[in-house]
């Protein structure tokens, strides 16, 4: 089994539920809760080394999220993985990405700019070392800041479980190239919305989008 890794822009006191989510919410992008495997509440708990009241928030999230399908008297089923889904999924998430981006590049404040930054450093020595969870790591740094810095929790709720399905897909059909090609597409949009353009930040917010489509042509 994959190590079990503390992303990169884990908040101080965050919650243990919290916690949980991000730890199960890891596993089943990296497939090691594989698709359509059925697991129970027990298991997962011991999986995380936490206890039953945040393991079963995480769960209710994920299950919100389209990641895991509870299924009363029969388990919890990691939803499947379905190259045709891929598709749909950069289709919901485009526009709102678009969004995000170019209120990002208008009102992204000292602080989100250095956490731009920060995830973007990760990316590039991500890419430098072949490290894919040093990558997922950063993307969902990239992605928190993303949403807060827009200054939108609508757009950012909508858009986070987008994302999350994305990187999985991602996890699942990247080539041999996929964390520099993904670096270079995820840099330049980071680098429209430190330089504040938002005409330019959407455009790279579609630029990405449009990377991710090739990964299942």
């Amino acid at each position: 089994m994959r190590e079990l890794r503390t992303p990169i822009d884990n908040p101080p006191g965050e919650s243990l539920a919290e916690q949980a989510y991000r730890t199960l919410e890891r596993l089943i992008v990296t497939l090691v809760l594989e698709p359509n495997m059925v697991v129970n509440e027990r298991s997962l708990i011991e999986l995380t080394g936490m206890g039953r009241t945040p393991v079963r928030e995480a769960i209710q999230r994920l299950a919100w999220e389209g990641l895991m399908e509870v299924r009363p008297r029969s388990g919890i089923a990691i939803t499947p993985l379905d190259p045709k889904d891929f598709p749909k999924v950069l289709d919901a998430r485009e526009g709102i990405e678009q969004v995000l981006a170019r209120d990002a590049a208008r009102l992204a404040s000292p602080r989100d700019h250095e956490r731009f930054q920060t995830a973007a450093d990760a990316m590039k020595k991500a890419a430098r070392h072949e490290d894919v969870d040093r990558f997922l790591d950063a993307d969902k740094a990239l992605d928190a800041v993303l949403g807060q810095a827009a200054g939108n929790a609508f757009a950012a709720r909508v858009a986070a479980p987008l994302q999350t399905h994305s990187r999985r897909f991602w996890f699942r059909f990247k080539r041999n190239d996929g964390i520099a090609a993904s670096t270079g597409a995820h840099i330049a949009l980071i680098e429209a919305i430190l330089a504040r353009n938002p005409d330019k930040a959407a455009a790279a917010a579609a630029g990405l989008i449009g990377h991710l489509r090739t990964l299942s042509a």
